[in-house]
């Protein structure tokens, strides 16, 4: 009895699946991208903070995953993260 109500229960999850729209699943996968970019920069965060009731090692922790998570997470919304400043001045070119 309890097998028969698990089936309907995960069959009603399916259908609710296929009859959501684009427009949800848009909204749904905005949202996971968020909630990535947040929690990365969290990590992120947390390596250059100094919290009284957590000690770190003497490396600090190697935050590169986190750091390209971050990145990736960025760059699906468009943005891009850059430390050099974009020059105004051409290269001049030599003529032979």
């Amino acid at each position: 009895m309890e097998q028969a109500n698990q089936k309907e229960a995960s069959k009603s999850f399916l259908k609710k699946v296929k009859e959501s729209t684009d427009h949800e699943l848009h909204i749904l996968g905005t949202f996971v991208r968020l909630g990535v970019v947040v929690w990365s920069g969290f990590i992120i965060t947390l390596n250059y903070v100094d919290l009284p009731m957590i000690k770190k090692g003497q490396s600090g922790g190697d935050i590169t995953f986190v750091a390209s998570v971050f990145t990736g997470a960025l760059a699906s919304f468009g943005l891009t993260t850059s430390n050099s400043k974009p020059s105004s001045k051409s290269p001049k070119k030599e003529e032979p």
